[in-house]
């Protein structure tokens, strides 16, 4: 495993703080919020009927919304229209699952103009991350994902969902994916990230974003090691 030798206040600055439970309510909303400003993360990541949330004018926060989520299986048009909501509803990034089962049946085509039909609906600048549920795909499969999200105008390629059963982010994943997109196009590495060291290793792996839903642990992690930095 490699090490990026980052700061935990650095790894912060890397990590969408995730809050995804069907049970979540908007007070949890407004907690993760002010947590998320604590410690100093990137985003917080929301299901969109908690939009809008109220984020402090000088907090230096976004607002990321799942699209799609988790299964991928809505249409297109679902899914364009669910993101453009969100969008008017306050959302500065868009992180939508593809059709998971399109890219299994080797369909990168319908998979690209699900991505592009998102695309439009939630133009730049709009953050647009394609959720490709990297551990349910072979690497060839991976490959072509990514090559479509690209293709469609996405901003990021991200790993999971964290919620399909084959598991979340890998180091292999995560560099194949950087690899793929090569060095203009985000890659974001979520599920099952909940160390420091994992972090870590995610960001030297080429991740340039950390979907992370328990982001207290794990940058206390780091000063339970006695590190400095945070």
């Amino acid at each position: 495993m490699t090490d990026s030798g980052l700061t935990a206040a650095e790894v912060a600055r890397y990590i969408d703080f995730t809050l995804l439970k069907p049970e979540a309510t908007h007070a949890d909303v407004a907690a993760l919020i002010a947590e998320a400003i604590e410690l100093g993360t990137y985003s917080v990541c929301v299901s969109p009927s908690m939009l809008p949330v109220s984020v402090p004018l000088e907090a230096d926060l976004k607002v990321a919304v799942v699209c799609g989520f988790p299964s991928g299986k809505h249409s297109s048009t679902v899914k364009a229209v669910e993101a453009a909501e969100a969008v008017r509803n306050g959302a500065d990034e868009i992180d939508m699952v593809i059709d998971i089962g399109a890219a299994k049946e080797g369909d990168f085509a319908y998979v690209e103009s699900d991505i592009a039909a998102v695309r439009a609906a939630a133009p730049s600048p709009t953050v647009l991350k394609v959720i490709i549920e990297s551990s349910a795909l072979t690497d060839d499969e991976i490959v072509a994902a990514c090559t479509a999200a690209v293709s469609a105008g996405a901003d990021f390629v991200k790993t999971s969902t964290g919620f399909h059963p084959t598991g979340g982010a890998t180091e292999h994943a995560v560099a194949l994916m950087r690899e793929t997109v090569g060095p203009s196009i985000g890659v974001k590495a979520s599920g099952g990230v909940r160390t420091i060291e994992q972090a870590r290793a995610m960001i030297a792996a080429g991740a340039t974003r950390l979907g992370v839903s328990g982001a207290r642990a794990l940058l206390a992690g780091a000063a339970a090691t006695g590190e400095s930095g945070y």
